[in-house]
């Protein structure tokens, strides 16, 4: 016959109560009795029935985590995190990829809704006023946006901002380039408010072009804009579009950091990798999703009476290679441009 959970409890000398906290909120028994408890499941070869607790709790212990490119390496770490968090309380976790699209976005909330405890939002393209009537179904912690009455996880994008117009500025360059995101980016809006006051504090000159598709095509595709725009340094949305942009550049017989310095964001394996090494922003990623899993778990177990926590986590600069003195004339670019 079937392990139950009566079986374990009293193998394990706790009350069955005890075991099924254990299973479905390991967090409140005391550590020694939890691994008392989960040893003796282990030996007797107990599975929880998670369709029948679901029924008894009102909980499916699933969350859903949904982000805007699953190709994109700024996403792997933060749901990996986000995976190892969640198992730890209990809970699994369905990954859905919206390909940059709000209405596929839209109807992937609206369908893991009816599966999930609560849903995680990476970097949604959908507006505002939509997140703000899907939340209705099931809580929702949102990581990098700001949503009025939402948990809400930030990479201070902008700090990492300054300090990347900061060296560009001690490196000497003076017209400096803006590689914007996608139209809808919180990250791609929050850089280009921070890059217009860095550029007003370090005295250069900041030309912004949008908007650009977050990926090596979308660099590429900017390369020809950059190489006449005069600039003689480029932050760009993310790593991605940073290394499209070098090799658009190269296409055109510029050098990076000879001619022309580029910055990334994310400091992804790709950018460490490459020929020059990108400078860049590193973004906590894996740590966003640690956290954004506990204040899910949080709003998931106090409904609506919770307040809505906003975390921040600091980034910083990372120079490396693609980065140098700027020596080189606006002329020199628009020609070779």
């Amino acid at each position: 016959m079937a392990v139950t959970i009566r079986d374990v409890a009293r193998a394990s000398g706790v009350h069955v109560s005890t075991v099924s906290r254990t299973f479905s909120a390991p967090h409140l028994v005391n550590a020694e009795t939890r691994n008392r408890v989960l040893a003796v499941a282990e030996g007797l070869g107990y599975r929880p029935n998670r369709a029948a607790r679901a029924l008894t709790t009102g909980r499916t212990h699933n969350l859903g985590l949904i982000v805007a490119d699953i190709a994109n390496p700024f996403f792997p770490p933060l749901i990996k995190a986000a995976q190892a968090q969640a198992r730890e309380r209990d809970y699994h976790v369905f990954v859905a990829d919206t390909d940059e699209d709000p209405v596929l976005e839209q109807e992937l909330i609206e369908t893991l809704c009816k599966q999930v405890d609560g849903v995680l939002l990476c970097s949604p393209r959908l507006s505002n006023r939509v997140i703000e009537r899907l939340r209705a179904q099931v809580p929702f912690v949102v990581v990098n946006r700001r949503v009025k009455g939402l948990a809400t996880v930030l990479m201070d994008v902008g700090q990492g901002v300054r300090a990347a117009v900061a060296h560009l500025a001690e490196l000497g360059h003076r017209q400096v380039g803006l590689l914007s995101g996608p139209d809808g980016s919180w990250t791609s809006e929050e850089m280009h408010v921070a890059a217009t006051a860095a550029a007003a504090e370090f005295g250069v000159e900041l030309t912004v072009l949008r908007p650009n598709e977050p990926t090596e095509r979308g660099g590429l595709a900017a390369a020809a804009a950059v190489a006449g725009s005069g600039v003689t340094g480029v932050l760009c949305y993310n790593d991605l579009v940073a290394l499209g942009l070098v090799e658009g550049l190269r296409e055109r017989g510029l050098r990076v950091p000879e001619d022309l310095s580029v910055i990334g964001v994310d400091d992804s394996l790709p950018g460490r990798l490459n020929r020059p090494k990108l400078t860049t922003i590193t973004m906590p990623t894996a740590a966003a999703g640690r956290m954004a899993v506990d204040l899910l778990l949080a709003a998931v177990s106090a409904g609506d009476s919770g307040t809505p926590t906003l975390a921040r986590l600091e980034t910083t600069l990372v120079v490396r290679e693609s980065t140098g003195t700027a020596h080189r004339t606006a002329g020199l670019v628009s020609e070779l441009g």
